[in-house]
C-alpha cells in the first residue's frame, strides 16, 4: 500500500515540478500548438505536456517498483521510449501517419512478444474461448494499436484525456492492488500521480498540451492495463473481485476513448471518406457545439465514463454478450441525443446569422 501512495506522490511531484520549465522553454523556442479549424482553443499554446507526464510516471515506476517480482517490466519501459519519442518527434516536427503507425507497431510487438502482453482467449463471446497462438498475437497488437489511436484522438479539449486516463488507471490500479498485482498497481498509481499533476496546468485556461507525447503513451499504458486486466482473470481463481464478464467489463471501461474512436471511424467510411482524415465530429466536438465551456463537456464526459464502469461492475452477471449489448446500445442513444441536440444548436445559430 505504501509503495503505491509512493508511486502517486513521486510522479505527481516531478511532472508538477518539470512542467512549468517545459512551459518556458516551449514558448521561448516557438514549440506551440496554433489554433486551427478543427481546434477548439483560441490561444497559442505550448503542446509538450507529455515530456512531464513521461518523466514524472517512468521516474516512479523505476524507483517503486518491484523488480523481482516484474521481470518483464524491462520490456514495458522500452515500448514506452519507443512511444515516447514518436510522440517528442510529432510534437516538435510533425510526422507521416504511416511512421508514426510503424512507431506503434514496433512497441506493440515488444509488449507482445517480450512482455507477454497478449489476448488469450474470448472468455466465449462468439462463441471463442482460447485463441490460437497465431490470432493472439494479431488480435493484441491490433488491440493495443487501437487503444493507443483511442486516446490520441479524444485529446481535443482540456482535461478531457487526462481526466479520463486519471478515471481509467485509478480503477485499474486499484483493482490490481486488491488481487495483488503490485507491479502493474504501481504502473498504474503512477500515471495517475503525473496526470493529476499535469491537470494543474491543462485545466481552463490552459497552459499546456500533453500533445501526442502525453496521448500515446496515456493510450499505451492503458492497453496494457486493460489487457492484463482481461487475462489475470483465467490465474486469480475464485478471488471475491473476479468479474463475471471480463472483455465486457474492460470495454466499458474504456468506453469513451474506445466508442468514440469506432463511431468517429465509421461516420467517416459512410460518408466516402478516409477513417484517418481529421474532423470535428468527435463526441467532445458535439459538446462544445451545443454551448458547453471545455471543462463542462469534460466534466460530463467523465461522469458519463464512470456511469458505465458503475453499470458493468453492477451489470456483470449478464455474461459478456448481453453486458456488450447494453453498453454500445446506451452509448449509442446517448450519442444520438447530444447530435440531436447539437445539431439543432448549429441550425438555430446559422438562422440568427
Amino acid at each position: 500500500m505504501y509503495d503505491l501512495i509512493l508511486s502517486f506522490i513521486t510522479a505527481f511531484s516531478l511532472t508538477y515540478l518539470a512542467i512549468p520549465s517545459i512551459i518556458h522553454i516551449a514558448v521561448k523556442k516557438n514549440l506551440v500548438d496554433v489554433p486551427g479549424n478543427r481546434t477548439s482553443h483560441k490561444d497559442i499554446t505550448p503542446s509538450l505536456g507529455g515530456i512531464g507526464i513521461f518523466a514524472g510516471m517512468i521516474f516512479s515506476i523505476v524507483l517503486w517498483t518491484p523488480f523481482k517480482v516484474f521481470g518483464d517490466l524491462q520490456y514495458i519501459l522500452c515500448a514506452f521510449i519507443i512511444i515516447f519519442l514518436i510522440g517528442a518527434k510529432d510534437d516538435i516536427m510533425p510526422m507521416s501517419a504511416s511512421r508514426k503507425m510503424m512507431g506503434q507497431l514496433f512497441a506493440a510487438i515488444i509488449l507482445v512478444y517480450k512482455a507477454n502482453i497478449k489476448l488469450t482467449s474470448f472468455y466465449g463471446i462468439f462463441g471463442i474461448h482460447e485463441l490460437p497462438i497465431y490470432m493472439s498475437i494479431i488480435i493484441s497488437i491490433f488491440t493495443i494499436i487501437v487503444i493507443i489511436n483511442a486516446f490520441n484522438l479524444i485529446d481535443g479539449i482540456n482535461g478531457l484525456s487526462a481526466g479520463i486516463g486519471m478515471l481509467i488507471s485509478t480503477v485499474l490500479g486499484t483493482w490490481f492492488f486488491m488481487i495483488d498485482s503490485m507491479g502493474l498497481a504501481i504502473i498504474a498509481f503512477a500515471m495517475t500521480g503525473a496526470l493529476f499533476a499535469f491537470l494543474r496546468y491543462n485545466i481552463t485556461p490552459a497552459r499546456i498540451f500533453m500533445g501526442d507525447t502525453g496521448s500515446l503513451l496515456l493510450g499505451l499504458v492503458c492497453s496494457i492495463l486493460i489487457i492484463q486486466f482481461i487475462e489475470m482473470h483465467q490465474v486469480i481463481g475464485d478471488s471475491p473481485y473476479k468479474f463475471k464478464a471480463a472483455p465486457a467489463a474492460a470495454i466499458g471501461i474504456l468506453i469513451l476513448p474506445l466508442f468514440d474512436t469506432f463511431r468517429v471511424f465509421t461516420t467517416r467510411i459512410l460518408r466516402g471518406r478516409s477513417p484517418f482524415l481529421p474532423d470535428r465530429n468527435h463526441i467532445h466536438h458535439l459538446l462544445i457545439d451545443t454551448g458547453l465551456t471545455h471543462m463542462q463537456a469534460t466534466g460530463i464526459l467523465i461522469a458519463v465514463n464512470t456511469l458505465f464502469i458503475f453499470l458493468v461492475v453492477k451489470l456483470q452477471s449478464m455474461g459478456n454478450m448481453n453486458l456488450l449489448l447494453v453498453i454500445i446500445s446506451l452509448a449509442t442513444l446517448l450519442t444520438a441525443i447530444l447530435y440531436v441536440i447539437s445539431r439543432s444548436r448549429r441550425k438555430a445559430i446559422a438562422n440568427e446569422a
